[in-house]
């Protein structure tokens, strides 16, 4: 059987390690490009989902809850330093989408000690959105006939369901920044009698009665007797 020469090996080889250092550098170059979602967050911005009020922590979640409620959201969780609430939307007919809204207020600038009254509180807001798409779940089960022996009817039938095909947390400035003027309007709309009461000082003791002084005793005079001689 004829040999070929090995001159026509040798192109064919080199063609062939080419191709796969092509591959290897396309691959590569590839990764490299490919970013996760989170390597652009740098965290250098604090005024996104941060705002500072003139008032106490019930006083700020107080606020954020009535600002919740009156754009539809329901309340799921509510105290004087956190609020929760959701909402759900309807974009397009398949598609189902939840906002979880969350408001955390923590007070700031309080170092005098049990008496010292916080000057602001800062208010953090985070709004996470679940989205939602319409699947079709296929249901198989089969039908057997004892009349006919071992004969089994397949039955087939298909369920529509709502799946969770994403998460996102929200933040888009525009977003936060009409939610914070809402909570200020209702901040400023407080009655002064929500405020909460001074610290007042403790009572001093009562001071201790004053003890009556002994009345003086009274002498009354002893007659001599007369010395009898």
């Amino acid at each position: 059987m004829p040999t070929l020469p090995s001159t026509f090996l040798r192109p064919r080889s080199s063609i062939l390690v080419l191709a796969l250092l092509s591959a290897l550098v396309l691959a590569g170059c590839g990764s490299s490009a490919r970013r996760v979602a989170y390597d652009t967050e740098e965290f250098d911005s604090t005024t996104t989902h941060t705002r500072s009020y003139e008032a106490t922590e019930a006083q700020t979640c107080e606020a954020a809850r009535r600002a919740l409620l009156s754009q539809g959201y329901m309340v799921t969780a509510s105290n004087a330093d956190l609020v929760t609430g959701r909402k759900s939307f309807q974009p397009a007919a398949e598609v189902h989408v939840e906002v979880e809204f969350r408001v955390v207020c923590a007070a700031e600038g309080g170092r005098g000690g049990k008496s010292a009254r916080p000057k602001s509180t800062v208010a953090f807001a985070t709004a996470l959105q679940d989205r939602y798409g319409l699947k079709k779940v296929n249901n198989s089960a089969s039908l057997g006939v004892g009349a006919f022996g071992s004969l089994s009817l397949p039955l087939t039938g298909s369920d529509d369901a709502m799946v969770k095909v994403a998460s996102q947390t929200l933040t888009d400035e525009r977003f936060y920044d009409r939610f914070f003027a809402l909570l200020d309007r209702f901040l400023e709309g407080q009655e002064p009698g929500a405020e909460e009461p001074e610290d007042l000082p403790e009572p001093a003791p009562p001071a201790p009665a004053a003890t009556p002084s002994p009345a003086p005793a009274t002498t009354f005079p002893v007659p001599t007797s007369p010395n009898r001689g």
